[in-house]
Protein backbone atom coordinates (compact mmCIF):
# COMPACT_ATOMS: atom_id res chain seq x y z
CA UNK A 1 0.00 0.00 0.00
CA UNK A 2 1.35 3.39 -0.98
CA UNK A 3 1.96 5.83 1.84
CA UNK A 4 1.54 9.54 1.23
CA UNK A 5 2.96 12.45 3.18
CA UNK A 6 0.45 14.73 4.84
CA UNK A 7 0.14 18.26 3.56
CA UNK A 8 1.83 20.75 5.85
CA UNK A 9 0.44 24.25 5.69
CA UNK A 10 3.23 26.76 5.70
CA UNK A 11 1.05 29.71 6.57
CA UNK A 12 -2.55 30.29 5.70
CA UNK A 13 -4.43 27.47 3.94
CA UNK A 14 -6.50 29.95 1.87
CA UNK A 15 -3.29 31.50 0.50
CA UNK A 16 -1.91 28.06 -0.37
CA UNK A 17 -5.14 27.17 -2.19
CA UNK A 18 -5.09 30.43 -4.12
CA UNK A 19 -1.43 29.98 -5.04
CA UNK A 20 -1.66 26.33 -6.12
CA UNK A 21 -5.24 26.05 -7.44
CA UNK A 22 -6.03 29.69 -8.37
CA UNK A 23 -9.19 29.66 -6.23
CA UNK A 24 -10.19 32.12 -3.54
CA UNK A 25 -12.02 30.31 -0.75
CA UNK A 26 -13.14 31.58 2.63
CA UNK A 27 -11.37 28.86 4.62
CA UNK A 28 -8.76 28.58 7.35
CA UNK A 29 -7.33 26.12 9.80
CA UNK A 30 -5.40 23.18 8.42
CA UNK A 31 -5.92 20.18 6.12
CA UNK A 32 -8.30 18.27 8.40
CA UNK A 33 -6.42 15.06 9.13
CA UNK A 34 -7.85 15.18 12.66
CA UNK A 35 -10.57 17.14 14.43
CA UNK A 36 -7.90 19.32 16.08
CA UNK A 37 -6.57 20.29 12.63
CA UNK A 38 -9.93 20.70 10.91
CA UNK A 39 -10.31 22.76 7.76
CA UNK A 40 -12.41 25.75 8.83
CA UNK A 41 -15.12 26.83 6.41
CA UNK A 42 -16.15 30.43 7.01
CA UNK A 43 -18.46 31.00 4.05
CA UNK A 44 -19.25 29.64 0.60
CA UNK A 45 -21.50 30.20 -2.34
CA UNK A 46 -21.18 26.47 -3.11
CA UNK A 47 -23.35 23.90 -1.35
CA UNK A 48 -21.40 22.69 1.68
CA UNK A 49 -20.90 19.05 0.52
CA UNK A 50 -19.56 20.34 -2.81
CA UNK A 51 -17.08 22.67 -1.10
CA UNK A 52 -15.97 19.89 1.26
CA UNK A 53 -15.45 17.57 -1.73
CA UNK A 54 -13.45 20.29 -3.51
CA UNK A 55 -11.20 20.76 -0.47
CA UNK A 56 -10.71 16.99 -0.08
CA UNK A 57 -9.83 16.74 -3.78
CA UNK A 58 -7.28 19.54 -3.39
CA UNK A 59 -5.68 17.76 -0.44
CA UNK A 60 -5.54 14.48 -2.40
CA UNK A 61 -3.94 16.20 -5.40
CA UNK A 62 -1.34 17.84 -3.18
CA UNK A 63 -0.53 14.52 -1.43
CA UNK A 64 -0.55 12.29 -4.48
CA UNK A 65 0.42 14.44 -7.45
CA UNK A 66 2.15 17.65 -6.46
CA UNK A 67 4.31 16.60 -3.49
CA UNK A 68 5.80 13.23 -4.59
CA UNK A 69 8.73 12.89 -6.97
CA UNK A 70 8.03 12.46 -10.69
CA UNK A 71 7.98 8.64 -10.68
CA UNK A 72 5.75 8.48 -7.60
CA UNK A 73 3.04 10.85 -8.80
CA UNK A 74 -0.56 9.75 -9.25
CA UNK A 75 -3.11 10.96 -11.78
CA UNK A 76 -6.76 10.24 -12.50
CA UNK A 77 -7.54 11.02 -8.85
CA UNK A 78 -11.25 10.66 -8.07
CA UNK A 79 -13.08 10.92 -4.77
CA UNK A 80 -16.56 9.75 -3.88
CA UNK A 81 -18.16 10.51 -0.55
CA UNK A 82 -18.83 7.31 1.39
CA UNK A 83 -20.07 8.70 4.69
CA UNK A 84 -20.38 11.73 6.91
CA UNK A 85 -21.02 12.53 10.52
CA UNK A 86 -21.76 15.85 12.20
CA UNK A 87 -20.54 16.66 15.71
CA UNK A 88 -21.24 19.56 18.03
CA UNK A 89 -18.53 20.21 20.54
CA UNK A 90 -18.15 23.28 22.75
CA UNK A 91 -20.53 25.23 20.53
CA UNK A 92 -18.68 24.32 17.33
CA UNK A 93 -20.03 22.27 14.41
CA UNK A 94 -17.72 19.68 12.85
CA UNK A 95 -18.18 17.38 9.86
CA UNK A 96 -16.11 14.23 9.53
CA UNK A 97 -16.43 13.15 5.91
CA UNK A 98 -15.13 9.87 4.46
CA UNK A 99 -14.18 9.48 0.83
CA UNK A 100 -13.33 6.46 -1.28
CA UNK A 101 -10.51 7.50 -3.55
CA UNK A 102 -9.11 5.92 -6.71
CA UNK A 103 -5.97 6.96 -8.56
CA UNK A 104 -3.33 5.55 -10.84
CA UNK A 105 0.40 6.12 -11.12
CA UNK A 106 0.75 8.99 -13.57
CA UNK A 107 3.10 7.08 -15.90
CA UNK A 108 0.73 4.12 -16.03
CA UNK A 109 -2.28 6.36 -16.50
CA UNK A 110 -0.59 8.09 -19.44
CA UNK A 111 0.14 4.67 -20.95
CA UNK A 112 -3.54 3.68 -20.70
CA UNK A 113 -4.67 7.00 -22.22
CA UNK A 114 -2.31 6.55 -25.17
CA UNK A 115 -3.36 2.92 -25.59
CA UNK A 116 -7.00 3.99 -25.69
CA UNK A 117 -6.32 6.79 -28.20
CA UNK A 118 -4.38 4.46 -30.48
CA UNK A 119 -6.81 1.55 -30.21
CA UNK A 120 -10.21 3.24 -30.17
CA UNK A 121 -12.26 2.31 -33.22
CA UNK A 122 -9.92 -0.46 -34.35
CA UNK A 123 -11.32 -3.98 -34.71
CA UNK A 124 -8.58 -5.60 -32.65
CA UNK A 125 -8.94 -3.19 -29.69
CA UNK A 126 -10.72 -4.93 -26.81
CA UNK A 127 -12.23 -2.01 -24.93
CA UNK A 128 -13.63 -4.19 -22.14
CA UNK A 129 -10.20 -5.74 -21.56
CA UNK A 130 -8.58 -2.29 -21.63
CA UNK A 131 -10.90 -0.96 -18.91
CA UNK A 132 -10.58 -4.17 -16.85
CA UNK A 133 -6.78 -3.77 -16.78
CA UNK A 134 -7.16 -0.07 -16.05
CA UNK A 135 -9.40 -0.81 -13.08
CA UNK A 136 -6.99 -3.45 -11.77
CA UNK A 137 -4.11 -0.95 -12.00
CA UNK A 138 -5.92 1.68 -9.92
CA UNK A 139 -5.01 2.36 -6.32
CA UNK A 140 -7.99 2.42 -3.96
CA UNK A 141 -7.90 4.06 -0.57
CA UNK A 142 -10.28 5.50 1.98
CA UNK A 143 -9.57 8.88 3.53
CA UNK A 144 -11.39 11.17 5.92
CA UNK A 145 -11.27 14.89 6.37
CA UNK A 146 -12.49 17.02 9.24
CA UNK A 147 -14.23 20.33 8.64
CA UNK A 148 -15.28 22.97 11.15
CA UNK A 149 -18.30 24.88 9.93
CA UNK A 150 -18.28 28.47 11.16
CA UNK A 151 -21.14 30.08 9.20
CA UNK A 152 -24.50 28.53 10.04
CA UNK A 153 -25.93 30.27 6.95
CA UNK A 154 -23.93 28.14 4.54
CA UNK A 155 -25.79 26.45 1.72
CA UNK A 156 -26.24 22.80 2.64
Amino acid sequence: MAIFDTVQSEGRIDEMIESVFSMKLSVGGDWGYEQSSATIIYASELPLPQLEHTLASMRAHLEMSLMPGKEERYGSINLNESGREAYREKGKLFHRVRYDLTAMKETLYNHFVNEYKEGYGKDDFDMAEHFRRRKEAALERSVEQWFEIRDEGLSR
